[in-house]
């Protein structure tokens, strides 16, 4: 009977008794369906699927009121009003991207034009209104389109420099929480954002109100936007700082944003333009600008 003798090298590290270790997910995330949240995913898809539904039923007629009016901004509008509600619901479709290792460059290239889609809509919708024009001309077309086309042209080259030049992860969830370069361009983009709507509610309450449209509803789209912005603001300065609250508040509001901003559009501007009858359009204007106050002066 043979024995089998065991011989160690004298030479050879000690047999460690400590577990194995496994890396733990340093990305910010848990592996769950969606990066900041299940219920965020759910509501974003369920906004979007809506209102595009509600887009669509009404898309006949629309279009058929557009035909007849022959307004090319309002068409060039609710066309971009189209283009972006697609993107978001792409966006708001695809969150688990920002996760899926490999999506990295299709993420960032959807959310940035998904954003540019959507910053575009805001600005010239601006430029539309501070101008008081809305006749059918081809020249206001073109102005309002060039400037919100060179707004959001540098904004997105901004954008391009932070993420593919500098690997900064604007558009991921989770990752980067305490970069510095990624809340710092945020921070700016709400603070102009914030200050924009911040001086067109100064000049509404100023003696130069008379300069601005002539509607009620304007203002509260105003107001409901400096909100948004100035609650992202304040959340991109928390996050900057390391704060968990402020990337939960920041992530809160861009949900609140993608789920609720094309419908209060829509809502807001679009949908008086769309009622059937021109003689109600007038008398929805005229009373809002009665309980506006627009016409006290006629009573002195």
């Amino acid at each position: 009977m043979s024995t089998t003798s065991l011989q160690i090298n004298p030479e050879s590290p000690p047999l460690s008794l400590q577990p194995l270790l496994i890396p733990a997910n340093t990305d910010g995330h848990d592996g769950s369906p969606g990066c900041h949240g299940v219920w965020f995913d759910v509501v974003l898809v369920v906004a979007s699927v809506v209102f595009l539904g509600y887009l669509s039923i009404h898309a006949k007629k629309n279009l058929k009121k557009l035909y007849n009016r022959g307004s090319y901004i309002l068409i060039s509008y609710y066309a971009l009003l189209w283009f972006a509600t697609l993107l978001n619901l792409t966006w708001s479709s695809l969150q688990t991207w920002q996760c899926s290792p490999g999506k990295e460059v299709a993420w960032n290239l959807l959310s940035l034009f998904t954003t540019s889609g959507m910053l575009c809509l805001e600005i010239s919708l601006l430029a539309f209104l501070l101008q008081e024009d809305y006749t059918s001309g081809l020249d206001a077309l073109a102005h309002n389109f060039m400037v919100s086309g060179i707004i959001v042209g540098v904004d997105m080259l901004l954008k391009v420099i932070y993420v593919f030049g500098f690997g900064v992860p604007l558009f991921v969830d989770g990752v980067g929480t305490t970069n510095k370069l990624k809340w710092s361009l945020w921070i700016i983009h709400k603070l102009l954002l914030t200050a924009v709507y911040g001086f067109i509610l100064f000049v509404h309450f100023s003696k130069w109100r008379a300069k601005l449209p002539p509607r009620p509803g304007f203002y509260n789209y105003i107001v409901i936007m400096f909100v948004i912005n100035a609650v992202a603001l304040f959340a991109c300065g928390l996050a900057g700082l390391g704060a968990g609250f402020g990337i939960w508040l920041y992530n809160l509001t861009v949900t609140c944003y993608h789920s609720l901003y094309l419908p209060l559009l829509y809502v807001t501007f679009l949908a008086d333009f769309f009622q059937e009858d021109d003689f109600l359009l007038e008398n929805a204007y005229y009373s809002e600008m009665k309980d506006a106050g627009f016409f006290d002066a006629d009573w002195d």
